[in-house]
C-alpha cells in the first residue's frame, strides 16, 4: 500500500489536487503545500483551536484532521475570507474594532468558528457565544472582546440594533 494519495479538493474557491502523505494533517498540508499561514500550529492535539478552518461550512481543528479526507471538501481558510481586493470581511473588522487581537495567534481559528457561527443566521445569547467559541484558547486578550466583536457582526448581519 502506498504512502502517497492524490488529494482532490476546493481550497478557498479554487479547486487544486496534491500529492500528500497519508499520515499529513491537513494543517501541514494547508501550510507546507499552500503556504496558508493563518492556519497555526499550535497544540497539534486539537485543544487550542489555532488551526480552525472550515470544512464544507464547519468548523475543524485541521491539526487532528488527515489531509487525506480532504478529497472532495470545500475547505475555507482565513485567507479565502478577503474581497476581491483584499479588503477585510466584516468580521475580521469586527476584531480590529473591538481590539479583540493582540498577539494574533489565536485569532484565525476564532474567526473561522465565528464565521460558522454567523453563518447560523441565529442571533445567539452571550452564553450561547461563549459556549460555541469555548473550543480556543487566547492568553491575551480574555475572551470579552472577541464575544464583542461576534456579537456585533452577528447583530449587524441580523439588522438588530447592537444592545451593548
Amino acid at each position: 500500500m502506498s504512502q502517497y494519495k492524490v488529494v482532490h479538493c476546493n481550497i478557498n474557491g479554487k479547486d487544486v489536487e496534491k500529492v500528500v502523505d497519508v499520515c499529513a494533517s491537513l494543517t501541514d498540508m494547508l501550510r507546507n503545500e499552500y503556504h496558508l499561514t493563518s492556519v497555526k500550529k499550535g497544540c497539534e492535539v486539537g485543544e487550542c483551536g489555532a488551526c480552525n478552518v472550515l470544512i464544507d461550512g464547519e468548523a475543524f481543528n485541521s491539526c487532528i484532521y488527515l489531509a487525506v479526507w480532504a478529497e472532495g471538501k470545500h475547505i475555507l481558510t482565513l485567507e479565502g475570507l478577503a474581497g476581491p481586493n483584499g479588503e477585510l470581511s466584516d468580521i475580521q473588522q469586527a476584531f480590529i474594532d473591538e481590539t479583540a487581537i493582540q498577539c494574533g495567534f489565536c485569532t484565525p481559528g476564532f474567526i473561522m468558528t465565528a464565521v460558522e457561527i454567523l453563518n447560523a443566521n441565529t442571533l445567539y445569547t452571550d452564553e450561547e457565544l461563549r459556549k460555541l467559541l469555548s473550543g480556543h484558547l487566547c492568553r491575551c486578550t480574555g475572551y470579552e472582546n472577541i464575544l464583542r466583536a461576534v456579537k456585533k457582526t452577528m447583530y449587524q448581519r441580523l439588522g438588530k440594533p447592537i444592545d451593548f
